[in-house]
């Protein structure tokens, strides 16, 4: 029996790599019909202002958010969430559509599509639901934001990430406070992969909170039934990995050049030391080992390119 466990809670690991190279390969696909759409978030993919503006808007709506939750405006949070899933999925439906119809039958039947997907994720929140979606809305605002900035904004983007991910966990602990209100509401921002035969995610949550230690730190309970991502830790390594396909061409697979496939593997390589991390029991910053790993990638597969595949 304990052997049958281990082998399930193997699997479970084993699935969180496949989702991230499904949202990163299904952002470089969907990065086609975005673009013919004219889905790109930013005029200028160059400028250096758009990432400072992302986190500034960011950090708005996080403080927004925890404020709703402090307040237990949990049913205004909850709407707010999903009118945003909502609006997402009209972009990522009609952006597909838009390559075989006219753009207002897209975005007609991109709507209708978004509407059935979020009143999907409303009504009957299980976890298969929850990660299909998931993936599906990851790869597709990946893509809208991969499109919409090159490399080298996209880097800054990913480094401040980074450092604001590390000290709303490990220093204000804000991001768990938050993580915790979307856990309780089954607001599906995030996929979830379970431990245990027979698992609902609607029926059993994560069999577990986010408790302080005997030092004071918190920490998530050993008893969870689940494994949980934010799509965010989805999405922000595959913007470097679309906007490497769209805007450093050469060498590489297909649509993939060398410096994407570089930020694949290396953001793959820090998912493998964040699950390594997360063993400790204790909540675990996901973007700096995810959006280090891009980096590293990307910068590997770009020095590749230059050397040894110029002409």
């Amino acid at each position: 029996m304990r052997s049958k466990e281990q082998f399930r809670e193997v699997l479970a690991i084993l699935a969180m790599p496949v989702m991230l190279l499904a949202v990163e390969t299904g952002s470089v696909l969907l990065a086609v019909p975005m673009n013919a759409s004219g889905y790109a978030v930013f005029e200028d993919p160059n400028s250096l202002s758009n990432p400072i503006w992302f986190i500034v808007m960011l950090l708005a709506f996080t403080a927004f958010l925890l404020m709703l939750i402090k307040y237990q405006f949990k049913r205004i949070l909850d709407w707010i969430i999903r009118i945003s899933i909502f609006i997402a999925y009209i972009y990522v439906f009609s952006g597909l559509l838009g390559l075989i119809t006219s753009a207002g039958y897209a975005l007609l039947v991109g709507s209708i599509g978004a509407l059935a997907a979020t009143l999907l994720l409303w009504k009957y929140p299980e976890w298969y639901v929850v990660d299909i979606l998931g993936v599906l809305l990851a790869a597709g605002v990946a893509s809208m934001f991969g499109i919409s900035l090159e490399p080298i904004p996209v880097i800054l983007l990913l480094f401040l990430l980074s450092v604001y991910d590390a000290l709303s966990v490990y220093k204000t602990k804000h991001m768990l406070t938050l993580a915790q209100g979307v856990i309780e509401g089954r607001m599906p921002i995030m996929v979830v992969v379970p431990k245990k035969e027979g698992y609902s995610f609607i029926r059993d949550g994560v069999g577990g909170s986010i408790q302080p230690d005997e030092s004071g730190d918190e920490r998530p309970a050993h008893n969870r039934a689940a494994y949980l991502m934010g799509l965010g830790d989805l999405i922000m390594p595959s913007i470097l990995v679309t906007s490497a396909a769209v805007f450093v061409p050469g060498g590489g697979i297909g649509m993939l050049s060398l410096p994407a496939i570089g930020a694949l593997c290396g953001s793959l390589a820090g998912l493998g030391i964040l699950l390594y991390a997360v063993h400790s029991g204790r909540p675990q910053a996901g973007l700096p080992p995810l959006n280090g790993g891009a980096i590293c990638g990307f910068l590997i597969g770009w020095f590749l390119m230059i050397h040894y595949m110029s002409p």
